[in-house]
């Protein structure tokens, strides 16, 4: 059998790269400029290998009741790890990915093709662009994991955006996003403080490292208007092979401190990550 290659391919906002996984067969990591975008197992859907992407799944496990289908919003594409979960996990849902790299969607889609029978339309467009103009409460889950190089675009960032989310989302909906920031955490006191705006329920899964200001990593934000279930949110985090905490209620207040939210007028990116926290080779 012929040894699957790397592959190269400059897409509209980089240089994207599939590798394949020499351990495990038909697994790919893709990168944009070096920096590790996605990790899909085509014959494990459910392997979901990022600490991030792993938190999201527990996440998305305790929304709702097991298997039931659901209607996902997928903010930022990369190698559609995150929509093949969806399908594998609950089967018969409907998913939407909105990716403004439309090079790398034709790379993942020619590479990474997506299971047979799933349903997920795909969406060259800007995430928050395209939001703004989605039907009225039409998803149970929006999920923003959406990066210019390694920073979240400051558009994606203020209460405006928060609102058209919220928008979109059925009452009983849930909004997951992926950030990343270090201590003393301004992004991401202030992306709650954000969220507080709009939503009451907030919860945020990060790695007890990041959050005592030992480093630069991934934090989840979870976001609702009906109360999580944060308990078994909590058992799965803690049990994952990089356990990570839930922080929720007066510890979150305390944690989002004086942060106040931001507006579209004095929105900024997400901080620089620190060099080599998000790249390889």
């Amino acid at each position: 059998m012929t040894e699957p290659i790397p592959v190269t391919r400059a897409v509209d906002h980089g240089t994207a790269k599939l590798m394949p996984d020499v351990d495990r067969d038909r697994a790919w990591l893709l990168t944009v400029d070096g920096a590790p975008q996605s990790y899909v197992d085509l014959d494990a859907p459910t392997h979901l290998e990022f600490e991030y992407a792993r938190r999201l799944g527990h996440a998305l496990d305790t929304v709702a009741e097991p298997g039931r289908p659901l209607d996902v919003l997928h903010l930022g594409g990369g190698g559609l790890t995150l929509p093949r979960y969806v399908a594998a996990t609950r089967p018969g849902s409907r998913q939407d990915v909105v990716e403004a790299d439309r090079g790398l969607l034709d790379l993942v889609v020619e590479h990474l093709p997506l299971p047979e029978g799933a349903d997920v339309r795909l969406h060259p467009a800007d995430a928050r662009a395209w939001l703004e103009a989605a039907p009225q409460d039409s998803a149970d889950i929006v999920i923003a994991d959406v990066f210019g190089g390694s920073r979240v675009p400051a558009h994606l960032t203020t209460v405006a955006y928060a609102h058209a989310v919220e928008r979109v989302l059925r009452a009983d909906g849930v909004y997951l996003a992926n950030l990343a920031d270090a201590a003393p955490f301004a992004f991401l006191r202030s992306q709650l403080a954000t969220l507080a705006v709009v939503f009451e329920e907030l919860a945020l899964i990060a790695e007890p490292g990041v959050l005592r200001g030992r480093r630069f990593g991934n934090a989840v934000l979870v976001a609702a208007h009906e109360p999580l279930d944060t308990a078994a949110l909590a058992r799965r985090t803690a049990a994952d092979a990089f356990p990570a905490r839930v922080e929720q209620g007066a510890a979150l207040e305390s944690f989002i401190v004086a942060a106040r939210p931001v507006h579209d007028e004095n929105a900024v990116p997400s901080p620089v990550p620190p060099e080599g926290t998000f790249t390889i080779g």
